[in-house]
């Protein structure tokens, strides 16, 4: 059975205050929500952050081994992580070599674009992750 993770980063401005969320399935059953306020950030930088933090939270849920599909609304991201486009920015390489470093980890993982409106989860754990800046 496939894991399937919804991720989100966002910041307000860009750069601005900066969160992550994630939320991880494995089937039917929700095992794990995770949010993270990470300070003054892109908005690219933290969806890469919002990936690498779910990765770390699927591992710590013992889901090592499985096929894992990560969907999220970040075009970038995804085309970036699948290895179709080319990472320009050099902030974002050491963000696409935190996430590969759980490649091994899993059996496969694929990384899915998705509409926003599919992604609410974790689209609001992300923003909760943003209020806390407050």
């Amino acid at each position: 059975m496939t894991v399937v993770i919804y991720t989100d980063g966002g910041s307000r401005n860009n750069p601005g205050q900066a969160g992550a969320g994630a939320v991880i399935y494995d089937g039917a059953e929700k095992v794990a929500e995770v949010s993270q306020y990470l300070g003054i950030q892109t908005n690219n930088w933290a969806e890469y952050e919002a990936v690498a933090l779910a990765l770390s939270e699927a591992k710590r849920q013992g889901l090592e081994g499985e096929d894992v599909e990560v969907r999220l609304d970040s075009k970038l991201v995804v085309e970036q992580l699948s290895g179709r486009w080319k990472i320009k920015e050099p902030t974002l390489k050491p963000q696409a070599e935190k996430v590969r470093k759980f490649f091994p980890l899993f059996a496969s993982i694929t990384f899915t674009h998705i509409p926003r409106e599919k992604n609410a989860e974790a689209d609001a754990l992300a923003n909760e992750a943003m209020d806390q800046a407050k």
